[in-house]
């Protein structure tokens, strides 16, 4: 089993929260609640897994966050 790190946002516009995992072309997705969001994270992440075929090496590593304060 892989585990990956989704980046995930919320969107007050749309009302929508949306998710990303960094370093998987196409791995990004969208729901109205955070369980679908997971939901639909998981099936586009395996999706994009199977047709690009990235070796493990390749795979991207989560390595952390940072916050950035700029003056307002």
């Amino acid at each position: 089993m892989r585990t990956f790190t989704a980046y995930i946002e919320w969107d007050p516009e749309s009302k929508l929260y949306i998710g990303i995992v960094p370093g998987v072309t196409g791995a990004h997705t969208q729901g109205t609640s955070l369980d679908e969001l997971h939901a639909n994270l998981t099936e586009v992440l395996q999706l994009c897994l199977e047709e690009n075929q990235y070796p493990d090496e390749l795979l991207p590593h989560f390595v952390g966050l940072q916050q950035i304060e700029l003056a307002a």
